[in-house]
């Protein structure tokens, strides 16, 4: 007898239907076919254990298993589920119901009950997309499938409550949940507050400009000045995701299995990896490809702290999805992309002691070493950073104010009003949102410059010796503080500002 199963199988994080076929036949033998890997290939221990366990059994007969597309490649335990009813159905063992309008997907414990599984927000788009019915799988991850409003989400904690479903009819508590509310929880709440933050009200200021225009920004001062405590804080003024960023950035999570329980993510994304990461970890990678650290800080922001620790080799593959804001791995066989559109957050000493020109400094660096140290960062890479900023250590006075800063609620409010006047500006173009995405023909025609203001930037750059890739950066940032400012032209007081925030071009910075 030949029974079908629909499984579902993500590649990169979009999700395709799998067709498991099941065939009960004379003969003796089990066969797996559809390119599977080691942990699908296992499967038949886990599901003989599980039958057993729950009152059933692998019939002795000839069973062979065909998981179509048969060219795909398959990975993964969760497929454990779909196999366990296809040999139960077409040994004849439980009535098939409805099943052909599910998607069945989990892994089965040796006891039959069943474990989380990674993707689950993909394959239930996909699965409404296609027209299931519903979607059943592990209870822990019912509430991210849930998020797919119109599909029917049945979380299950074990396989004897699948086989009743489908063969004795016994219903299955429906996971509901609202999407909006979902998506409102916490919002207003920051686990981080700039109100924390004493003093440092240039940093402030300098972190809002990056919030509000989406700039990659690096913080250079000695040990202690609060370099990673001001990033740390900065995903609390960022605007508020949309709902679609939501979704996008919950894909992401989803696939690599870091979701469970939460359903939608509501919050952006800070990602902070260690400087021994490797190339493949933070762009993403492995045999099956899997989003790395860029891609897991999508729409939200991406920290990394002491900058020139990282080897030059991993921070030189960020250079193109900097640019793209996408990242794509391709292998023998097939090509995924994901998404990689991040706020790069970096903070380095200036030295390698990590004081500079302090003559009262622990310990000191000679100019080369210096000079040394800052080469680590290539030209390119800092090319796409917009704001380069000095942090100097907070004087006592300020430390021991009790006064409290100002709360990030205020700053998200500016920081959102100037970034839904850039949305309304770049309406018309579908992958331009904000001023840091800009391409020198968008800053030709919103970033117009008075003779005044021509002058002033063109003097800058000579006296300050700024290079020539600062211009467009410059002009980038000053269109941010104007639209801060609420400002329809840029003037004289905007480039005047932005001038400053290009620390790391200035020739004789260290000497």
């Amino acid at each position: 007898m030949l029974t079908k199963v629909f499984g579902s199988a993500v590649f990169g994080i979009e999700a395709t239907t799998i067709t498991v076929e099941v065939n009960v036949d004379r003969g003796i033998g089990y066969h797996l076919v559809g390119l599977p890997d080691n942990a699908i290939k296992e499967s038949n221990y886990r599901i003989a254990a599980a039958l057993q366990n729950n009152g059933y059994k692998i019939p002795g007969k000839k069973i062979t298993i065909n998981m179509a597309p048969a060219d795909m490649r398959k990975e993964g335990s969760a497929y454990d589920l779909s196999l366990a009813l296809g040999i139960l159905t077409a040994s004849g063992q439980i009535r098939s119901g409805p099943m052909d309008q599910y998607i069945i997907m989990g892994e089965l414990s040796l006891d039959g009950s069943l474990q989380p599984i990674k993707g689950a927000l993909p394959i239930a788009l996909k699965a409404k997309e296609e027209g299931f019915k519903g979607f059943i799988l592990p209870i822990e991850n019912a509430r991210e499938a849930a998020i797919v409003e119109t599909l029917e989400i049945y979380g299950v904690s074990n396989l004897t409550e699948v086989i009743d479903f489908f063969d004795k009819d016994k219903p299955l508590e429906q996971t509901v949940i609202d999407v909006q509310s979902e998506f409102n929880k916490g919002l207003d709440f920051p686990e981080y507050d700039f109100s924390d933050v004493k003093g440092q009200e240039s940093i402030k200021r300098c972190m809002e400009i990056a919030a509000a225009g989406g700039h990659n920004i690096i913080l250079i001062g000695p040990p202690g000045a609060g370099k990673t405590m001001l990033a740390k804080r900065l995903p609390s003024i960022l605007p508020p995701m949309t709902v679609q960023e939501a979704l996008e950035t919950t894909k992401i999570h989803s696939v690599v299995g870091k979701i469970k329980n939460r359903g939608l993510m509501n919050q952006r994304p800070f990602r902070s990896p260690h400087h021994t990461i490797s190339d493949v970890a933070l762009v993403g990678g492995g045999a099956y490809p899997q989003p790395g650290e860029i891609s897991l800080s999508h729409n939200g922001v991406l920290f990394l702290d002491e900058l020139p620790e990282f080897k030059r080799g991993v921070l030189e593959v960020m250079r193109q999805p900097l640019e793209d804001r996408e990242v794509t791995i391709s292998r023998a066989r097939f090509t995924v992309t994901y998404p990689s559109s991040f706020m790069l957050v970096a903070s380095m000493n200036p030295s390698p002691g990590g004081y500079f020109n302090d003559p009262d400094a622990p310990v000191t660096s000679s100019p080369l070493e210096m000079q040394r140290y800052l080469g680590k960062i290539s030209g390119p890479l800092l090319d796409r950073i917009d704001i380069h900023i000095e942090v100097t250590p907070v004087p006592f006075e300020k430390l021991s104010e009790e006064r409290k800063g100002e709360g990030s609620v205020a700053i998200r409010q500016r920081v959102t009003a100037a970034r839904e006047v850039q949305t309304q500006r770049f309406a018309p173009l579908e992958n331009i949102h904000y001023n840091a995405q800009m391409s020198t023909k968008q800053i030709r025609a919103h970033c117009l410059l008075d003779e005044a203001s021509k002058t002033l930037l063109k003097n800058a750059m000579e006296r300050l010796n700024l290079s020539a890739r600062a211009y467009d950066r410059i002009l980038k940032v000053a269109r941010t503080i104007a639209d801060l400012d609420r400002a329809e032209q840029v003037a004289g007081s905007h480039i005047s500002e932005a001038i400053q925030y290009r620390s790391l071009d200035r020739e004789g910075w260290l000497g």
